[in-house]
């Protein structure tokens, strides 16, 4: 072990790859723009820049700690520094902030106030952009990039699309999609991690939430809300709750307060899923139908497989709907039964930008008119409650609505994390339906954050491998694997987003030990439900005799326009 010393402490090195790393490790937060862990190191906005002990400057995020190293932080000529550099960021940069729907999060005005940049002494000579408002999911506006290449590098390295890159030279550098075409009009899968690491407001969520406000106002509508599984462990987030804690009963609250006629959760339908998807493997199996059968769950899958891979659609890939699609048919043949007047405006809270494209899909339709009329982000719940004044921290819980107010199991709430879908209908194919079975099944290799994992069952006399992927990026690779005959596999979940829906771009940001924080919080939940099975969920005899009745193929699975 060696040490190195920062503003004069001696701080261990403990195999740090960067000074930027050990920097933290003393408390002192370094401002970055472009550095994240997670993603390749770039090394371009120099805002973490640091002093040797020869009085040359160094980026703390691209330097090799080195035993005996010496370096400052904040002398005044890296304060002078760096305020010349957020002086010329801001002299190039929208500076309509206060209407910016990264008002108050947005990481370019945190350090300008940080550093105190009261002025622009630069005039911005730049033409304005036309904002890109074309894809269902995310709005990208070029007159607030800051060339960080966030986005870029989550797009290339997380999800292997490369949608978005450096185009243009010097000062006319830009970041776009090739041609500066449209981003409905490249392969864009709308999974919006390019949203979710971009510091300014260049690249946002489309907000839907004033059609949302439209709703709820309007006594002619019957607006129906359903809640998915890795919502409730990110929304306190944006209220200092403690991370990872289940606020599903808050969440219902604050809805019914705003004016939700019902709320209902989304594991519900994730235990369809479950009975549905498994009951399409045990058949495959039967009739020795094609393998690997690739979960149907995540809408930017669905999407990277029909711009990649057509020949997966229909044929490996499952044909259930998502949770969300199924519920919302359950929903609909519900309201029809009800005898309420009202037209239904059926709504999904979800913790992903992918599923906007999702509910617009022509697939999704009955009569012309959407199955889910609207699905809205974590983030923009979060927005709605603050906007209506609740103060959700303080909000007692309240229970889900009739006539589907049991919930789901165990097996569905764990829909959230990645290996979750894996492992519930590894349950629900299980001969033994033990406690002692469920704990086995915790650590045959599904459940943890890696991103490819394996894992190998026993059902019957026969054994089954089944691989679980979050990233496309990484999908590609077992993909590529499995048609050429290097691996082979039974099941494969793949998950678009880091860690599944936890990590999803809908969510409040966060980084690996916060994602860990709602994975653990999904788990105990599972832990604490008394169901751990799809099938033993009370709900599901209900719903396929009084509601599903003998359209179970029409509402539950669907076929997809190649």
């Amino acid at each position: 072990m060696g040490y190195m010393y920062v503003d004069g402490m001696k701080i261990a090195i403990e195999g740090e790859k960067n000074i930027l790393e050990v920097i933290r490790k003393a408390e002192i937060e370094m401002p970055t723009f472009c550095y994240y862990s997670e993603l390749s190191t770039y090394g371009a906005c120099r805002m973490c820049v640091v002093e040797n002990e020869w009085g040359g400057v160094d980026a703390a995020c691209s330097t090799v700690p080195r035993d005996g190293m010496k370096i400052k932080t904040n002398t005044p000529a890296l304060q002078k520094h760096r305020k010349m550099i957020l002086e010329l960021l801001l002299s190039t940069h929208c500076r309509d902030c206060t209407t910016c729907s990264k008002n108050g999060s947005c990481r370019l005005q945190e350090l300008a106030l940080r550093f105190g940049v009261k002025q622009i002494r630069f005039k911005n000579n730049r033409p304005v952009k036309e904002l890109d408002t074309s894809s269902k999911s995310i709005v990208r506006d070029p007159n607030k990039c800051i060339l960080c290449g966030d986005c870029v590098r989550v797009c290339q390295e997380k999800q292997g699309l490369g949608i978005i890159d450096f185009a243009h030279r010097g000062s006319n550098l830009q970041v776009m999609p090739a041609f500066d075409m449209k981003l409905c009009d490249t392969d864009c899968v709308n999974c919006g991690q390019c949203a979710a690491v971009c510091p300014t407001g260049a690249i946002t969520v489309k907000d839907e939430t004033e059609k949302m406000w439209d709703y709820l106002n309007d006594p002619n509508k019957r607006v129906v809300v359903q809640i998915a599984p890795a919502v409730r462990v990110a929304l306190g987030d944006e209220f200092g709750v403690e991370h990872g804690k289940n606020v599903l009963g808050k969440a219902v609250k604050a809805l019914k307060m705003m004016g939700a006629d019902s709320v209902f959760d989304t594991v519900l339908s994730a235990d369809l899923t479950v009975m549905e998807e498994s009951k399409e493997f045990l058949e495959r199996v039967k009739n020795g139908g094609t393998f690997p059968m690739y979960t149907s769950c995540c809408p930017a899958w669905i999407k990277y497989a029909e711009n990649k891979h057509p020949e997966l659609i229909n044929n490996n890939i499952s044909s259930c709907r998502s949770p969300m699609q199924m519920f919302g048919s359950v929903i609909k043949e519900w309201h029809k039964q009800s005898g309420d007047e009202r037209e239904l405006v059926s709504v999904a809270i979800m913790p992903c930008t992918a599923k906007k494209y999702e509910a617009a899909r022509p697939e999704f339709t009955e009569n012309g008119k959407r199955i889910i009329e609207l699905s809205l982000t974590t983030q923009e719940l979060a927005t709605m409650i603050r906007e209506a004044g609740i103060q959700f921290a303080d909000l007692e819980s309240e229970y889900l609505d009739a006539p589907f107010d049991i919930g789901g199991s165990g097996a569905g709430v764990i829909f959230g994390v990645t290996g979750g879908v894996a492992e519930a209908v590894i349950r629900q194919c299980s001969d033994d339906k033990s406690s002692g079975a469920i704990k086995e099944i915790k650590f045959i290799g599904v459940r943890g954050k890696d991103e490819i994992k394996e894992a190998v069952i026993q059902v019957g006399d026969r054994e089954f491998k089944i691989c679980v992927v979050h990233g496309l990026a990484n999908a590609e690779k077992i993909i590529q694997a499995t048609q050429n005959g290097e691996m082979y596999y039974d099941l494969i979940e793949i998950m678009a987003c880091p860690e599944g829906c936890i990590g999803g771009a809908g969510q409040p940001f966060a980084i690996s030990p916060e994602r860990d924080k709602r994975a653990k919080g999904l788990y105990h939940t599972d832990e604490r439900v008394q169901i751990k099975f799809s099938d033993k969920n009370p709900s599901m005899q209900y719903i396929y005799d009084e509601i599903i009745k003998n359209k179970s193929h029409e509402m539950l699975h669907v076929h997809y326009e190649k």
